[in-house]
């Protein structure tokens, strides 16, 4: 099949892309290698997925319809992929307008794209974020998802919302798919992974928000992956029925995460374990747009799929910190 990734050169769209390459598909990948964070870490992805036979890659904004009507008009996609996204939750209090136009105006246009090539699957971005204050344990799909305690939250919720349209109107098969604290190698230089290790590795002291009192599904790349291979031939029915996440169009929302919470604590002892290190800590009161715990509950995509995350905390916290330390030449 040939596939468009968007967010190739990110975190998960690389990832994505390779194992997308590796199972004898063509990729498309875009991505605007924007400065959120260093584009030299970008661009060092788009070397790791290489030169593969069936990879293209084209560097544009999603956000400009105009050069999405002309990716549409130069690529007939049997998949959609869309990975590309703003993310993090701190930045989003910063520059409010860079969520609204890569998450909204972006999802807009990757739904029109959808809506004019008629793909046979539209797989999209959300975030366990979603869910907001939401104090039940583990989070549900069926969950109410409408207190968003960010704008980044609000965003994603929002795209969700776009889809189900569409997926009504069109009858798009959309599966939409909320990610918990992904991690490992490649990883994004502002998740606590990373920020943790490079602390640990330059001596710096680590501020633990909530007073360390955090809870996070973190989720090892390979197996997010591997949830998302084993939903690229399953799109959802238009028949009727009462998919994941409430719809009757062929639209359905998956949780995709470790269906395991670990303490913040538990986390920086594995690091320090990695590392080598002692960590210098300081407790810090809980940061705006913030959460205390995510849990996914993953019934509905392991009914589906078979999905079951296999990676403990412990092999993918040491996996990243070998990667970090060969990435940054650390003897």
């Amino acid at each position: 099949m040939k596939i468009l990734v968007t967010g190739a050169a990110g975190f998960i769209g690389s990832a994505m892309s390779r194992a997308l390459l590796a199972a004898g598909h063509e990729v498309v990948g875009v991505d605007n290698l924007n400065a959120y964070y260093d584009p030299a870490l970008k661009q060092a992805r788009l070397d790791w997925i290489g030169d593969a036979d069936g990879f293209t890659f084209e560097r544009m904004d999603f956000s400009d319809s105009s050069a999405v009507e002309k990716l549409g008009a130069d690529h007939r996609f049997d998949v959609i992929v869309h990975l590309g996204a703003q993310a993090g939750v701190r930045y989003s209090l910063e520059d409010p307008h860079a969520y609204a136009q890569s998450n909204l105006v972006g999802q807009l246009n990757l739904l029109e794209l959808a809506r004019a090539q008629q793909p046979r699957h539209f797989l999209y971005a959300s975030s366990s974020s979603v869910y907001g204050g939401n104090q039940k344990l583990p989070f549900s799909v069926g969950d109410r998802v409408d207190r968003p305690v960010s704008f980044y939250a609000a965003t994603k919720r929002s795209g969700e919302l776009m889809a189900e349209s569409y997926a009504h109107l069109y009858r798009l098969p959309m599966s939409g798919l909320r990610f918990f604290t992904v991690y490992g190698p490649w990883g994004r230089p502002d998740m606590a992974m990373w920020l943790f290790t490079e602390a640990l590795y330059k001596g710096e002291t680590i501020r633990l928000f909530n007073q360390g009192e955090m809870r996070r599904d973190f989720t090892y790349i390979d197996d997010i992956v591997a949830g998302m291979m084993g939903l690229i031939d399953k799109p959802p029915a238009d028949d009727g029925s009462e998919k994941p996440g409430g719809s009757i169009a062929p639209h359905a929302i998956f949780n995709i995460g470790n269906n395991r919470p670990e303490e913040l604590g538990h986390l920086l002892a594995t690091l320090e374990a990695a590392t080598g290190r002692k960590a210098i800590t300081e407790l810090a009161p809980m940061q705006a747009g913030d959460v205390e715990a995510t849990y996914a509950d993953i019934e509905a995509l392991s009914a589906l799929t078979g999905f079951q995350p296999t990676t403990t905390i412990e092999t993918g916290a040491k996996a990243f910190v070998d990667w970090y330390a060969a990435y940054h030449d650390i003897n």
